[in-house]
């Protein structure tokens, strides 16, 4: 298992976390041929297992998914502003999302609106060997409803030593991902839940990805940033 969620309490965040295979999606109309989706029915994600996904000592912190809340008392005077104490001086606030109710995932691609499914970022546009040192991304649900961020349990380094034959010349790609689904290997997504002033420090570059409102009456937007911070820099959820 590649993902590792810090935190402090197995039982905080089994109470926020579901657990499902994937599937390729076909000939369906929202969503590219061949995307990544979740393939439920969601199951409640275990003590036991909450544990398995503690960071280990040899855990980088360019690797760590961290669920965070901003800090208590008056906000920054705006959302580029927002990352501004954290410890990169060259952290970017990259945009926002807004996300209807009741998705899936939430990404689209840009030519036709049709949704990607679960995806890795390349924002740092890295090689195979450099992956895992890529920004991390920073999102906070700015609401007005509950959303959800989706992870993969393999990150696209593990993928890329199955799918290709020269490693060493290999750039990770979504395609990648969705090669392995497609050739039958197996990939567990979990589903963890962010309320709106919630957020998450991921490596989006190397871990499959996705948001999502599924089962959410109401849609969310959320904000994003790009940065190297070390761990902690954000009040944990859990």
């Amino acid at each position: 298992m590649n993902l590792a969620i810090a935190h402090h309490d197995p039982a905080a965040l089994a109470e926020r976390c579901d657990v499902a295979g994937v599937r390729t999606a076909c000939g369906e109309a929202s969503y590219e041929d061949g995307a990544v989706l979740p393939d439920g029915p969601w199951q409640p994600l275990t003590v036991d297992l909450a544990q398995q996904l503690r960071p280990t000592a040899l855990t980088r912190d360019t690797t760590l998914v961290e669920l965070v809340r901003l800090p208590d008392g008056p906000g920054p005077a705006s959302l580029d502003a927002l990352a501004d104490p954290l410890g990169d001086p060259n952290a970017v606030h990259i945009g926002r999302a807004a996300s209807p109710a009741k998705a899936l995932t939430t990404t689209p691609n840009y030519r036709d609106g049709r949704r990607i499914g679960l995806h890795v970022d390349n924002w740092d546009k890295l090689a195979y060997h450099a992956k895992h040192l890529g920004r991390r991304r920073l999102c906070i649900n700015l609401g007005p409803g509950t959303r959800y961020i989706l992870l993969g349990d393999i990150d696209i380094q593990a993928i890329c030593r199955e799918v290709h034959p020269d490693i060493e010349n290999c750039c990770p790609h979504t395609d990648d991902l969705r090669a392995y689904i497609a050739s039958g290997h197996q990939m567990n997504v979990y589903r963890i839940r962010l309320e709106p002033g919630e957020g998450y420090i991921a490596p989006t570059e190397l871990l499959p990805h996705d948001g999502s409102t599924e089962d959410q009456p109401e849609p969310s937007t959320a904000a994003f940033w790009l940065g190297h911070w070390p761990r902690g820099v954000l009040l944990s959820l859990i």
